[in-house]
C-alpha cells in the first residue's frame, strides 16, 4: 500500500469512529506511523484530524439537542489542563506507542461489553467521580496523543452513566476540546509538525467519513454492527502496536 491511499482508508476509519462518537485518533496513530518517520508529525497530524471528525459531530449532537454541557462539564474541566501538561511529556516513540497500544486493547475489550451486556438503568455520578473520571482520561488522552473519548465511553457505557447518544455527545466534545489542548500543548513544547503534501488530502477525507458516520448517528440508526466493528479495529490496532514496539513482531 502507497501513500496515496490513505485518504480512502482514513476516510473509513472516520467513518467506523464516528459512528460511535469517536474522532479516530487511534488508527491514524497507528497507520501514520507506517508511512512518516517523524515521530511529532504523526502525532501532530492524528490530533488535527481528531478536531476536524469530532467537531462534526459536537455541531451534529448539538443541532439534535443530545449536547448537554450543564451534564458534561464536570468530565471536561480538570481533563483539559491534564492533556495540555500529558502532551508535553516527552517519550520514546516506543514508549509511546506501547502506551497506547495497551490503553487501545482494554478499550476495545470494554467496547465489546458495552454491547453484550444487559441494559440497566442509568446511574448519576456525583461531581467528584466525573472529576476525578475526566482527570485521569485527560492526562492519559494527552500523553498517548489522542481525544480520549474512546476511553471514556466505554467505561461510560458499562457503568450505565447515561444512554448511549448522550455518551457519545460527550465523547465527541471531550476529544474535540482535549485534542485542542493537546495540540497546544505540543505547540508549547516546539513539537508540532504536519506533512505540508499530506495533511490536507486526510483532513477532506476524514471530514467527509466523520460527517456522514456523525449523521447516522445522530438519525438513531442501530449502529450495533458498526459499533463492534469498531471495537474490535480498535483491539487490532493496539495488538499490532504492542507487538511491534513490544516484541518486534508484524501482524
Amino acid at each position: 500500500m502507497t501513500i496515496e491511499y490513505l485518504p480512502f482508508i482514513f476516510f473509513f476509519i472516520a467513518l467506523f469512529y464516528s459512528s460511535v462518537g469517536f474522532g479516530g485518533g487511534s488508527s491514524y496513530l497507528a497507520i501514520l506511523s507506517l508511512f512518516l518517520t517523524e515521530f511529532y508529525e504523526i502525532r501532530s497530524t492524528a490530533l488535527l484530524l481528531n478536531i476536524c471528525v469530532v467537531s462534526i459531530g459536537t455541531i451534529l449532537f448539538i443541532k439534535n439537542k443530545v449536547f448537554n454541557i450543564k451534564l458534561f462539564w464536570p468530565f471536561l474541566v480538570v481533563s483539559i489542563p491534564l492533556a495540555y501538561f500529558g502532551a508535553q511529556v516527552r517519550l520514546s516513540q516506543s514508549s509511546f506507542f506501547l502506551i497506547l497500544g495497551t490503553a487501545l486493547m482494554l478499550s476495545g475489550c470494554f467496547l465489546i461489553l458495552r454491547f453484550v451486556k444487559t441494559k440497566l438503568d442509568s446511574k448519576e455520578f456525583g461531581s467528584a467521580k466525573k472529576l476525578g473520571l475526566g482527570g485521569a482520561i485527560g492526562l492519559l488522552s494527552g500523553v498517548s496523543g489522542i481525544g480520549g473519548g474512546i476511553f471514556l465511553s466505554p467505561v461510560l457505557n458499562l457503568l450505565n452513566w447515561a444512554n448511549p447518544r448522550t455518551v457519545a455527545a460527550l465523547a465527541s466534545f471531550f476529544i474535540f476540546v482535549n485534542s485542542v489542548a493537546g495540540l497546544i500543548g505540543l505547540g508549547a513544547s516546539g513539537t508540532f509538525q504536519l506533512h505540508d503534501g499530506l495533511t490536507l488530502k486526510l483532513i477532506i477525507a476524514v471530514a467527509l467519513g466523520g460527517g456522514i458516520g456523525s449523521y447516522l448517528t445522530n438519525k438513531k440508526f442501530n449502529m450495533q454492527i458498526l459499533g463492534v466493528l469498531t471495537a474490535i479495529l480498535v483491539m487490532y490496532v493496539g495488538l499490532r502496536l504492542v507487538l511491534l514496539n513490544g516484541f518486534g513482531i508484524k501482524i
